[in-house]
């Protein structure tokens, strides 16, 4: 499905890529690819071993009605539509399936934010064209606080999820949101590397003099007339996203440049809360009909590693619920393995 290894590094780089510079250019999406990926894993059902990350939550999106949905519908078929796009332009390079894409784009999302890196597995197969939209498919707007605390905890009960995974994703769906609404809106085309020097041109140190705090912030404050860019279709300016970065950067600018303690939200959660989209989380993992929830609550505001740790198993649990992989190693290796959830985790060093 993706060709040898260079092509499938690439077919990987370019959809994160799409993800992160449409989350530069509105970064109030950045919680829905995370939705999305949570929305599409969830229609797992464990007791028929129905539904499960196949890129039916892209089907569902598309095909329903925004006047119902309303702003937040919108907002996830714009990011639906941004995915679809992405794998089209792929087509040219290596194929990269849809379902693969939508968990991509939930984990680039996260480190957008300055979160955690979070693995997903490849090799998912997409639902056939012609088949509906699986009846185990959560309700799209499940995180909206529209519907019951009941439904909620359902929806994760039913594909097999634990509490203390939930406790771990909901918080990351929080947090993400969270540290987006307190981050300042800027210029996501300008560069963030200084340029102190005419490109092209070399001294010797005996030239250079100390640069003050001053000359430092008005060379920032100049254009970056001669820095690499890159062209974006029906657009004014150029961008480009610089690859060969830190691992945090390389799929270009981050929402966020700020150093976070991804656990904020939920060090905070008992402190009151986030008055947020998702303010509805914190009275749900609060309640008393959650008896482990809230313990989980205390541990991962007090304990970021941890938190950050079962983040990223939750996570690579959650988009392989029931998936259905493209054959070879894939299948062969990660058909029918039992999941293993974070209870079963004995990695207790950190705790």
């Amino acid at each position: 499905m993706y060709g040898d290894q260079e092509l499938r590094v690439s077919a990987v780089d370019s959809l994160r890529e799409s993800v992160r510079r449409a989350l530069l250019q509105k970064p109030s999406l950045t919680p829905y690819f995370f939705e999305l990926a949570l929305l599409d894993s969830l229609s797992y059902d464990v007791e028929t071993n129905e539904g499960g990350p196949d890129g039916s939550v892209i089907k569902a999106v598309i095909n329903a009605d925004e006047k119902t949905g309303g702003a937040h519908l919108a907002s996830l078929k714009e990011c639906a539509l941004v995915l679809i796009e992405a794998k089209k332009n792929l087509k040219k390079l290596s194929s990269i399936t849809i379902a693969d894409a939508v968990a991509l784009a939930g984990a680039e999302s996260v480190a957008a934010v300055g979160g955690p890196m979070l693995v997903c597995q490849l090799g998912r197969t997409d639902a056939s064209s012609k088949s509906p939209v699986p009846s185990s498919m959560p309700p799209l707007n499940l995180f909206t606080g529209e519907v019951s605390h009941a439904a909620v905890a359902d929806a994760f009960r039913s594909a097999g999820l634990t509490e203390r995974e939930m406790t771990a994703l909901l918080g990351c769906l929080l947090s993400v949101d969270s540290i987006e609404k307190a981050t300042p809106e800027g210029d996501w085309k300008k560069s963030s590397k200084p340029k102190f020097r005419e490109a092209g041109k070399i001294g010797r140190m005996s030239e250079f003099k100390k640069l003050t705090d001053e000359d430092i912030a008005n060379e920032l404050a100049k254009d970056g007339e001669d820095e690499e860019r890159f062209v974006i279709e029906g657009d004014d300016d150029w961008y480009i996203a610089d690859t060969f970065g830190t691992q945090e950067d390389r799929f270009g600018k981050r929402v966020t440049n700020e150093k976070i303690e991804f656990n904020t939200a939920l060090k905070n959660l008992g402190k009151g809360g986030e008055n947020t989209q998702y303010g509805w989380v914190k009275g749900f993992l609060l309640s008393k009909d959650l008896p482990t929830a809230a313990s989980w609550v205390a541990k991962y505001g007090a304990k970021p590693l941890v938190y950050e740790k079962d983040l990223k198993v939750a996570y690579n649990a959650v988009t392989q619920l029931g998936a259905e992989y493209t054959g070879g190693k894939y299948e062969s290796l990660l058909k029918n393995k039992k999941r293993k959830t974070l209870n079963d985790d004995e990695l207790d060093f950190l705790r």
